[in-house]
């Protein structure tokens, strides 16, 4: 167990690609989605480090273990004429849940919007999790009814001329 006295938020840095990787396969697993992970640690390396980078992420840790992680790239919103950030992963490994780690977190990607001038912050939330969206509310999100996400997957995307 751990406490939010002892708690590291930081960004993640090259060397941290395997530990986030592992951390994205736990979340894959408790959202029952193990069979979608595809990826890897390289490519999730290339993505955050490399010539383009389309993410960034922060790691929790706890005792110099990597217990939680957010994962987020920007967006824009032309309504607002500001960026925005979409927080694509949020993540604590089970057993240090309800510590405050989740909220250190989601914390964490709130500031760095407001450092950037962004104009929100948002991100899905499975319909199932209850859990979560208690969390979300909590932390003074808003859970849309009315907006729905589109999806076109990569298998699809040479194809999209015809949809």
């Amino acid at each position: 167990m751990t406490s939010c006295s002892n708690l590291i938020v930081r960004f993640a840095e090259p060397a941290d690609c395997s530990v986030l990787f592992k951390l994205i396969q736990g979340l894959a697993e408790y959202e029952k989605l193990s069979h979608a992970v595809t990826g890897n640690a390289l490519a999730l390396e290339e993505h955050l480090f490399g010539s383009h980078k389309y993410i960034e992420a922060i790691l929790a840790e706890s005792a110099g273990q990597a217990v939680g992680f957010a994962l987020f790239f920007h967006n824009y919103s032309t309504f607002l004429t500001k960026p925005g950030i979409y927080l694509e992963d949020l993540f604590v490994l089970p057993e240090y849940r309800r510590q405050g780690i989740g909220k250190a977190l989601i914390t964490k990607v709130a500031q760095i919007a407001v450092e950037r001038d962004c104009g929100r912050l948002e991100w899905s939330v499975l319909d199932w999790n209850e859990s979560a969206k208690a969390f979300y509310r909590s932390m003074g999100a808003s859970i849309l009814d009315d907006w729905q996400i589109c999806r076109v997957t990569e298998d699809m995307l040479p194809h999209t001329n015809s949809l």
